[in-house]
């Protein structure tokens, strides 16, 4: 098999962000790779830990995929305070004498947004709704290079590691199998709180569990890289919460436009057109706007939002809540099936480099200095009895089971088969007997040994 087929065959997804099926991104010819190791939002420990403790794995998978993609230029990028993981990647380069670079980022957020990552190492901004592909890169997460190095010894994706932070005896990185409850993880970190609330992933951009029969369901996917243990009453569980009718009352009598939200943002940054000001502005007026046109026209520019938050969980002095508008405007206009023009060749602006969030203070703002600065050293090792495996943990189509409740599985076998198109395959995590197969996935009960 090519690399592609030994990583559609092993399921590989994106490890960091959606779970975008990595055979298809790899489907391809490109100038240069760049790997993200920067760990976009804080209090995520996983990235730093895989880049410390397998450098030398993560560089055998960087020149396979160097040499399939045909890249003149393979990157490692990640925050330039990161001074042991970078230490341990450059040990691994220097050992085999491989051509990777090492790209040191400085500490702000999202650095690991991948448009942002490719600007600030190529000086290219990707087209409007574009991908880094259409300025000759592709971006792949460090977990994802670890997925193909198993591949490449025949391993298929069967564990996850994550770190698990916040409201804990200490930060925790756990190694599990696919479809581990979540509540197992947060039980091996010793939860300091008896009510608490979760957020899986990042606290900006991370989904977030408040109900606890949310909480007990919930397992651990492809995609699951941290989880941060909360009070139940938290700010950011609290702000969440505020339904559009409230925003949109607020924007209407708040909005001082003074355009930080615009000034910050990311996606504004590298040159795409994008202003939640002027959003804001229009906003009391939205519903009165039947003309298409009109309402492409004034409010279009929403379909350019990446909703990393930086607008309102740190841009704007008033606490209003640009993203949520901007979503709420992209699925009106997915609805109405309205297109938007786009800029296929845009301009990072001059202050591209001065306007960037610090971290520290985006903590701070988050109410999340506590947990801040804390680090996961040690990594367990947890063997739940059960394990359920979502047949979606990517994006595109979920896979098709080809095993029946009632069948013995092993470790590593397939249990559903990736569907045409975009989709991945699921492999059994545990050994056992499948117990339960629905739309939603497969239950395995563990072999007594």
């Amino acid at each position: 098999m090519n690399l592609t087929e030994t990583i559609k065959a092993a399921g590989i997804v994106g490890a960091g962000g959606a779970g975008f099926p990595t055979h298809v991104k790899l489907d391809a010819k490109a100038e240069c790779l760049i790997v993200n190791a920067a760990e976009c939002e804080p209090l995520i420990e996983t990235d730093k830990y895989l880049c410390r403790t397998c450098a030398p794995q993560i560089i055998q998978a960087v020149l396979a995929v160097k040499e399939h993609l045909g890249a003149g230029r393979a990157v490692i990028a990640l925050k330039g305070k990161y001074e042991q993981e970078i230490g341990a990647l450059s040990e691994a380069i220097r050992a085999t004498a491989a051509p990777v670079e090492i790209f040191r980022m400085g500490t702000f957020y999202p650095a690991g947004d991948e448009q942002t990552m490719v600007q600030q190492v190529t000086g290219r901004s990707v087209p409007e709704r574009g991908l880094p592909l259409d300025v000759g890169c592709v971006v792949d997460n460090v977990g994802t290079m670890l997925n193909i190095y198993d591949a490449l010894q025949g391993r298929p994706v069967v564990d996850k590691y994550l770190s698990v932070v916040g409201e804990v005896k200490e930060p925790v990185m756990l190694h599990v199998p696919i479809g581990t409850p979540v509540i197992d993880c947060v039980r091996a970190a010793e939860p300091q709180l008896a009510d608490y609330a979760l957020i899986l992933g990042g606290p900006m951009m991370g989904r977030q569990l408040t109900g606890a029969d949310e909480i007990r369901g919930a397992v651990v996917t492809k995609t699951t890289g941290n989880i941060i243990v909360l009070p139940r009453d938290h700010y950011l569980f609290r702000r969440a919460a505020t339904p559009l009718e409230t925003i949109r009352h607020q924007a209407r009598s708040a909005c001082i436009q003074c355009r930080m939200c615009t000034d910050l943002c990311p996606r504004y940054l590298i040159g795409h057109a994008i202003r939640p000001h002027l959003i804001m502005r229009n906003l009391w007026r939205e519903q009165g706007v039947t003309d298409d046109a009109a309402y492409v026209r004034i409010f279009g520019e929403a379909a350019n939002c990446c909703d990393c938050g930086v607008c309102e969980m740190f841009a704007c002095p008033m606490q209003l809540s640009p993203r949520k508008v901007n979503q709420y405007v992209k699925r009106w206009l997915r609805e109405k099936g309205l297109q938007v023009p786009r800029d296929s060749a845009p301009q990072a602006r001059a202050e591209v480099d001065q306007r960037h969030t610090p971290t520290d203070r985006l903590v701070s703002r988050l109410g999340l200095s506590a947990y801040y600065g804390l680090h996961a050293h040690d990594c367990r090792t947890l063997t739940p009895d059960e394990v359920f495996l979502p047949f979606s943990q990517h994006i595109g189509k979920p896979a098709h089971p080809v095993k029946q409740a009632g069948d013995t599985v092993e470790r590593g076998e397939v249990l559903a088969q990736a569907a045409e198109g975009l989709s991945a395959q699921i492999h059994a995590s545990i050994s056992g007997v499948v117990t339960e197969i629905t739309e939603r996935g497969a239950r395995i009960r563990g072999r007594k040994e």
